[in-house]
């Protein structure tokens, strides 16, 4: 099991200074969301990074929700998708963005994100 940063992530970077393994990673390319991913092999799972996440993007992986209701003015970027602010209500599933996870570190550097 690891932790999964999703598409509510808008790059304020905490987590990975808290990380002591040091295992979230920017994406590529790094001016273009999704802006990091934690590596699955690398997570030693102490949930370090959520509390330090402002936007609260990340989740432990089986508790990823699937109907994660946005609050007012809450930002995501889903993948492939325009960025946008929720006007509070919204319920989006957040489970999609786990397999970008594990794409990206299947696949290596250069991998493309979008759909």
């Amino acid at each position: 099991m690891t932790h999964i940063i999703t598409s509510l992530c808008l790059r304020d970077g905490a987590c990975v200074e808290v990380c002591p393994v040091e295992c979230i990673v920017p994406g590529f390319p790094e001016s273009e969301w999704p802006w990091y991913f934690i590596d699955p092999d690398t997570c030693i799972d102490c949930g370090a990074c959520v509390p330090e996440c402002p936007f609260e993007a990340i989740f432990p992986e089986e508790e990823v929700p699937a109907q994660y209701t946005m609050a007012a003015g809450q930002e995501r970027y889903p993948f492939g998708g325009e960025r946008y602010a929720a006007k509070g209500g919204e319920v989006v599933d957040l489970t999609a963005d786990i397999q970008h996870n594990y794409d990206f570190f299947s696949k290596g550097p250069g991998y493309d994100s979008a759909p």
